[in-house]
């Protein structure tokens, strides 16, 4: 783990602000690709691209200083607030105010709905690989204590101490990274517009609720204390997703019956 890259002058570049910047250029790149194969313009993927940034990257601050507020900024000064390039963004709310956005654009711009959320999706997962990595970088979303081989130490300093813990980053990386070929593998064969859109919502939903069992990093838990806040969004989710698939669906039969 390190948190800086370079110093360029008296400005630290730090490596989680790289990578969510990577993630999004390889987003908005193989989005832009993917564009061309279901007939609509690259430069309308170009174009949304920075009210996806813009909105994810409001969405990702806004839920995580709710979310910690408590913790790290209620005592702190208020332009720490916006310090978004020493890390803490949430990825639910990156997903929320990045989707939101997009709406907001793909209305004003009058283009097909699902058509334009299947071009997108695949790079979702992409994108969000990079992030993640950019998590392992600055030290957060570490996981629980772990005794397996597969465990990780962050320095002494660090707030597990260097003990060993799950590596939730990579196991999040990882699995978006598959997401991301199978989605842009399924694009190719997709049966219906909106499918590839609700496939993501449902197949991430399902590894994030799973990968939050290894998360350590939580303060609050629901439940019985044994569901983190992710969790709580992972099943909403799910639901969002099952319900377009079954909406996008239902709409295709119809118009061909």
């Amino acid at each position: 783990m390190d948190k800086v890259a370079f110093q360029l002058g008296g400005l630290t570049i730090h490596w989680y602000g790289i990578l969510v910047a990577l993630g999004f250029v390889a987003g908005i790149w193989t989005a832009g690709r993917r564009a061309l194969h279901n007939n609509l313009p690259q430069e309308t993927i170009v174009d949304i691209g920075p009210w996806l940034i813009l909105g994810g990257i409001f969405g990702a601050r806004l839920f995580y200083v709710v979310s910690y507020w408590d913790d790290y900024f209620s005592d702190r000064p208020f332009l720490d607030v916006f310090k978004v390039y020493q890390g803490g963004l949430v990825f639910f709310g990156g997903l929320f105010g990045a989707t939101l956005f997009g709406l907001i654009y793909i209305r004003l711009k009058k283009l097909p709905l699902w058509k334009t959320t299947d071009v997108l999706a695949p790079s979702v997962a992409l994108g969000h690989s990079f992030g993640r990595f950019g998590c392992l970088m600055n030290g957060c979303c570490y996981g629980k204590p772990t005794e397996s081989f597969l465990g990780i130490h962050f320095p002494d300093a660090h707030e597990t101490l260097g003990i060993a813990v799950h590596p939730t980053q990579i196991y999040d990386a990882m699995l978006n990274l598959g997401l991301y070929v199978f989605l842009a593998w399924a694009f190719k064969r997709k049966t219906f517009d909106g499918q590839i859109f609700a496939l993501y919502l449902v197949i991430y939903s399902l590894f994030r609720f799973t990968v939050e069992f290894t998360r350590g990093d939580y303060s609050v838990r629901y439940l019985g204390d044994w569901a983190t806040p992710a969790q709580i969004i992972s099943l909403l989710l799910f639901t969002i997703g099952s319900a377009v698939f079954y909406h996008c669906y239902s709409r295709t039969r119809a118009t061909t019956t």
